[in-house]
C-alpha cells in the first residue's frame, strides 16, 4: 500500500479519522487509502495506533503517530 502525503502534516497536534482516512463529502484527500472501518479495526488488533481521547465524543490520533505509521507503509 503507497501513501501520498501532498498534504503537509503539522509537527505536532492531533488528527481526526475523517483527516486520515479522507472524506469524499468534503474532498478531503486520505492519508491512509483504506476504509474508515479498515482503519478502525487495525486499532483494535495492534495493527495501527491507539486514538487519544479528547473529550467526551472526541477522538483523535496524534500526528507523530500518524506520521511514523506512513513511514512504515511506505518503507513495507
Amino acid at each position: 500500500m503507497n501513501t501520498t502525503t501532498n498534504y503537509q502534516l503539522p509537527e505536532t497536534g492531533f488528527l481526526r479519522i475523517w483527516q486520515i482516512v479522507g472524506n469524499k463529502k468534503t474532498s478531503t484527500p486520505a492519508l491512509i487509502p483504506i476504509s474508515r472501518t479498515s482503519f478502525l479495526n487495525g486499532v483494535k488488533s495492534g495493527k495501527y495506533p491507539k486514538p487519544v481521547k479528547l473529550g467526551e465524543r472526541t477522538t483523535a490520533w496524534r500526528v507523530e503517530d500518524i506520521r511514523d505509521l506512513i513511514t512504515s507503509i511506505n518503507q513495507a
